[in-house]
């Protein structure tokens, strides 16, 4: 029994030690997305910008709802959002764009540059870095492999920039009436649910030693 937990921990010493690689593999990033960036930028939350740069400030962590890896990244890949997604259409058509995607594997992969604004969380996409994670619902929940990579993510990525919070997008909310809240639209809100109570809960409590602030408590 005793050598079974040796064995068991020496295990999980070495794949909690293994160094992980960020894959590039970038979406389009043409003129045409960085135009439409910018007007976001321009229209979403009065900022204008010459080069759609951002400096994050917060980490919000999703997930996909998606099965596959290809199906997720094919979501973000092309510069424009397509004719289906009706609901966020209105407010802009730069499609939805994440900074980072995890497949259920673990595998990290880099979607865009982290100073390059994405659309992936209403009203604080102008300080957010995004990492998707591949899957969500019920039958794909997220693996073990994709937590842990979060997690070494999240450091790298806080020793990197001044990250004040890291948040689940489902507290995106909480941020109304925050100075960095910026979105001019009250009406514009979508509900969700990602990447769960309970990844994001571990997440935080694997990274709490680089002391992120609280997330802002609920005003309305």
């Amino acid at each position: 029994m005793k050598y079974l937990i040796f064995i068991a921990c020496f295990l999980n010493l070495v794949s909690c030690s293994v160094s992980r690689v960020i894959v590039d593999k970038p979406v389009i990033l043409d003129e045409e997305r960085i135009a439409l960036t910018k007007e976001y930028m321009s229209d979403r939350y009065g900022l204008e910008s010459d080069s759609a740069k951002i400096t994050p400030k917060m980490i919000v962590l999703h997930w996909t709802a998606i099965p596959t890896f290809e199906g997720s990244f094919e979501v973000f890949y092309k510069s424009k959002l397509p004719s289906w997604r009706d609901e966020i259409q209105t407010a802009s058509s730069l499609n939805v764009s994440t900074h980072f995607l995890v497949d259920r594997d673990g595998t990290i992969y880099r979607l865009m540059p982290e100073t390059l604004m994405g659309r992936h969380v209403i009203g604080l996409n102008h300080v957010a870095l995004g990492i998707e994670n591949v899957g969500g619902l019920d039958d794909k929940k997220l693996t073990r492999a994709q937590r842990r990579s979060n997690i070494w993510l999240v450091k790298y990525l806080k020793s990197k920039y001044d990250i004040e919070y890291l948040i689940g997008h489902y507290e995106y909310t909480n941020f109304v009436g925050h100075p960095y809240w910026l979105e001019v639209d009250d009406s514009y809100r979508t509900e969700k649910e990602d990447p769960g109570r309970r990844f994001l809960k571990r997440v935080k409590k694997a990274t709490k030693k680089l002391k992120f602030k609280p997330t802002p408590q609920k005003t309305n």
